[in-house]
């Protein structure tokens, strides 16, 4: 089974911190879930974007990038609904 590495941008990481434990948590678990799965059940292509993808935990998005070559996923941001994609 082929492992990706995870990066998470300066950006991702500020907005992670900014969260509650408990969602910090789940979120961290999730994005660790991508390192064996990078496309997993729910996750959705972002239009506009040529490898952009989100995956939903709970009320936040988890926008990430895959680059498939190297084997590395990257979390680009994190945040409810109505602020991540600005």
């Amino acid at each position: 089974m082929t492992t990706y590495r995870i990066e998470i941008s300066a950006t991702a990481e500020k907005q992670i911190r900014r969260l509650g434990r408990d969602d910090q948590l789940r979120v961290l678990r999730s994005i660790k879930r991508l390192a064996s799965e990078p496309h997993p059940v729910g996750s959705r292509k972002l239009q506009g974007y040529k490898d952009v993808f989100r995956v939903r935990v709970g009320t936040f998005r988890v926008l990430y990038s895959v680059a498939a070559g190297l084997l590395i996923v990257i979390v680009l941001k994190v945040g409810q609904r109505k602020d991540v994609y600005r």
